[in-house]
Formats: C-alpha cells, sequence, structure tokens
C-alpha cells in the first residue's frame, strides 16, 4: 500500500531510538486509520528533503544479523534518542534539521529538540524564569557560564561542579575542591574546545525528579546509597513520592520554553541544608524511571495519537474540484466596468457621412473605439474585425492610426484594407451583423455591400 504524507489509511509512526511498538497496538487515529511503528536510530538513517515539501527517509540497519534497507515517508516523530553528545562523539543535529525542512510533525518540537543541543542555551531560558518568578518560587542554582577555557580565570567558591560541554547521564560533570584543581581543569577544558559551567556544589540529601507526560505528572525521589555524589551514579534507592502544588509548578514553567515542551523533566536537588534547587531541565529524550515505567510509556503512545488526530485535523483534505464553465465574452462586448471607461466617439473625417443609426446595438459600446494613450498617440483596439463578413481576429501588435485632421484626410494612410477602414468609421460591431438568424445575416450582408459601394470613394486615392 502506498504511503503518503496524511493521505493514506496507514499512518507511520517514526520512533528514534527504540519504543515499544505495542503500546500502539489497537490504536487508531479518529477511529478510522491505522498506526504502523517503524523504529532506529539516528545512526541507522538518512534522509533527503525537497522545498516542496516531499521528503524520503531511508533506513539501513541489522535486525537479527541481517541488514535492512527500506525507504518510507513517516508522518509523525517519535524522538526519544539525544541528538548531540560531546561525550559520546554524536552529533546528528544535520537529521533534525532535515526533519524540520520536510516538515515532519513530533514530539517534542523539532525546535525544541535542536535548541536542547546545548545545556547552557536551555539554562538561559529558566535563568529568564527565575527572573521572572523571583527565588522564592522558582529556586534556581548559580551557574556561571565560561564561553572557553581562557576566561576561567577568576576563581569561584569552593567546592564547585564543573560542567564541560554538553553530555548526558552525569558525564562531563567535575567536582573541584580547590583552585589548583580548577586550573587543572581549565587546561582540559582548553582540550576540548568548548564551552563550560560551574554551580556551587551542594550536598544534597536526595535528588526530585518531576516529570510530566502531556497532562500525567509523577515525582520521584532518588537517595544516593553508594554515597557518590552523583546520584544518578552508582547505587541509588527509588521511590515515587507525592506531587505538591509547588513541584507542579515547577515543572509547568519549565515545560513553556521553546514554544512548548509535551515531554519533559525537572531535577531538583535538596540539600542537607533543607534547600531545594533547580538545576536541570530534560526534554522527551528523558528516560522513564521506576516501578510505572509501562504506565509512562503508554502515557507517550497515547499522547503521541492525540498529536496525529490534532495535526490530521487541521490538515484539509483536498476535494476534487469543479470544473467550472467560464463563459467566454462575445467579441465586440465590453464590461459594465469598461463601458463607463470608454472615451468619447472620434467624429468622422471632414466631409465625411454621418454615422447610420440603427445598425448598433444599445447595450453594446461603439467597436472600433481608439484608445488614447499618455503621450497622445491614437491606438488600435484588441479585437478588431479583419474584415467585414469574417469572424474578428485579435491584432497582434497595436498600429498608429493617423492623428485626427481638421482637414480632408491625405494620401498617407496605415496599411489597412478598405473593408475595415470602412467598417471603423462606421462603428459595425459584429454584434450588430452575427448575433441574428442566417436570413437577417444575408440582408445585412446585402447592406454592406451597398454602403461599400456608396462609400469606396472615401479612403481611396
Amino acid at each position: 500500500m502506498e504511503m503518503k504524507y496524511f493521505g493514506a489509511l496507514i499512518y507511520i509512526v517514526f520512533c528514534l531510538f527504540y519504543f515499544r511498538a505495542k503500546c500502539f497496538r489497537g490504536k487508531k487515529l479518529q477511529g478510522d486509520y491505522d498506526i504502523r511503528v517503524e523504529q532506529a536510530e539516528f545512526s541507522e538513517i538518512n534522509l533527503i528533503a525537497h522545498s516542496d515539501g516531499t521528503f524520503a527517509v531511508d533506513l539501513q540497519m541489522f535486525r537479527n544479523g541481517t541488514r535492512v534497507v527500506r525507504s518510507f515517508r513517516p508522518d509523525f516523530l517519535l524522538i526519544r534518542q539525544h541528538s548531540f553528545s560531546m561525550a559520546e562523539n554524536e552529533d546528528f543535529r544535520n537529521l533534525i534539521i532535515g526533519m524540520q525542512y520536510a516538515g515532519i510533525p513530533s514530539v517534542n518540537s523539532l525546535e525544541s529538540i535542536y535548541n536542547f543541543c546545548d545545556k547552557p542555551w536551555v539554562f538561559a531560558q529558566l535563568v529568564s524564569a527565575y527572573k521572572t518568578l523571583g527565588a522564592e518560587k522558582f529556586p534556581l542554582i548559580e551557574q556561571t557560564y565560561y564561553p572557553n577555557h581562557k576566561e576561567m580565570l577568576a576563581m569561584p567558591s569552593f567546592p564547585v561542579v564543573v560542567k564541560i560541554g554538553h553530555a548526558h547521564s552525569g558525564m562531563g560533570k567535575v567536582k573541584i575542591e580547590n583552585h589548583y584543581d580548577f586550573q587543572d581543569i581549565a587546561s582540559v577544558v582548553a582540550l576540548t574546545q568548548t564551552y563550560a559551567t560551574t554551580e556551587p556544589f551542594v550536598d544534597s540529601k536526595y535528588d526530585i525528579r518531576i516529570q510530566k507526560i502531556g497532562n500525567n505528572y509523577k515525582a520521584y525521589m532518588r537517595t544516593s546509597i553508594s554515597g557518590n555524589w552523583k546520584t544518578n551514579t552508582g547505587s541509588a534507592m527509588l521511590e515515587q513520592v507525592a506531587m505538591s502544588d509547588r513541584y507542579k509548578m515547577w515543572v509547568d514553567t519549565c515545560s513553556e520554553i521553546f514554544g512548548g515542551l509535551d515531554i519533559c523533566a525537572v531535577k531538583v536537588v535538596h540539600g542537607k541544608d533543607g534547600k531545594d534547587y533547580i538545576i536541570e531541565v530534560m526534554d522527551c529524550t528523558m528516560p522513564v524511571i521506576g516501578e510505572h515505567q509501562v504506565e509512562d510509556r503508554q502515557a507517550i503512545a497515547d499522547l503521541v495519537v492525540t498529536k496525529m488526530d490534532y495535526v490530521l485535523s487541521k490538515t484539509p483534505i483536498p476535494s476534487p474540484q469543479r470544473p467550472t464553465a467560464t463563459a467566454q465574452p462575445q467579441s465586440g462586448t465590453m464590461k459594465e466596468s469598461e463601458q463607463s471607461k470608454i472615451p468619447a466617439q472620434r467624429p468622422p473625417p471632414q466631409g465625411g457621412p454621418l454615422q447610420p443609426q440603427g445598425l448598433e446595438s444599445d447595450n453594446l459600446p461603439p467597436h472600433g473605439v481608439d484608445k488614447q494613450t499618455p503621450s497622445g498617440q491614437v491606438l488600435l483596439p484588441q479585437n478588431e474585425p479583419s474584415s467585414v463578413g469574417h469572424t474578428s481576429s485579435s491584432v497582434s501588435s497595436e498600429e498608429p492610426l493617423p492623428s485626427r485632421q481638421t482637414e480632408p484626410p491625405q494620401k498617407t494612410h496605415p496599411p489597412l484594407n478598405k473593408s475595415q477602414s470602412l467598417t471603423n468609421a462606421f462603428n459595425f460591431t459584429q454584434s450588430s451583423f452575427f448575433h441574428s438568424s442566417n436570413t437577417n445575416d444575408e440582408a445585412k450582408a446585402d447592406t454592406i455591400r451597398n454602403l461599400r459601394k456608396s462609400f469606396a470613394s472615401l479612403f481611396s486615392d
């Protein structure tokens, strides 16, 4: 079956990093459309996107010892893998750009995922919330940013925690006790050629992780058992705690950054001094933890389906357009708005006959009316009849007519045959001769022939 972007019976959810596909089992979009799940890592995919909205994703991966290669167009993305990590030397930001270029909707948004590729950039958003709410409502830890090692000259208060570059799972974090160690770590930062941050070391009693998946909230307390100052390293005891209004306010505030986060988590350190310190916010790449992992995965799947339903409802379904029959205007007719713009009819040459009455339709403008240009040059109108008794043909170029004379016309004439000149002089229109029965046509043809004989000498040499 052909896969089309929100246009087929099967919609593809592309899970970057592995997600339990069975969480989508039995789910349908708007109650009618099936969902198919594709899973891969960033290292296994390539893509190409065009500015007209077309794109394709290629998968090259090994499954059970067999190399699998296939292409498809995902309808939605669920990203559960970090797209950038200095510690693991992985940088897949180019794929995030390509997915954004292709306009693929995702959880979280691709804009926010790209913004989460630098932790100091994310922390700057928390600083903005801290300035708005104040330290009492939003207890953000103090932090100092160094763009490179050359700026690491001012000594902070020790002990401090130095975070080098952008890394996850406790990597790139070093506890510094004195200024000698600080100088050493500055030399290490010089080798990495990246930025660094410092935070005051907090002697923690436990950590709190507050997570939000759509409208589902949970809070977990993690206490180190091995005694490591990094509670996410070594042995630790994890238990779920009650969601307080304060916790909810913190995670809701953090979920508003970068245009909104559907999935996020806030890390808080509770020190032995009895104070809380917000140290970090995680996006949709946060791991599910605790004894409710199955429930959390199901909540993520439900969130994806809800978002897909929303995007589908916003996607207009093209309906077959009916061919509209447009009436072609008959030659020699104009709209009423155009009639009002027609200048006064040019009088016949001196000594010439008057315009015959009864040959023009009352509802039609005179045919052959000249258009006056701003420079005073008279131009031949469009759709001028080429000869009397024949259908009109469009004039390919505008030919100038002689200027208005107070004397009889001179021998120099524009390249017009006598039939055209006679027609112009008397303003005969097609509608005057060709919109009646055959009998009337013959009678009018006789009239034309008589007129041509009577006034043949008007423009003759």
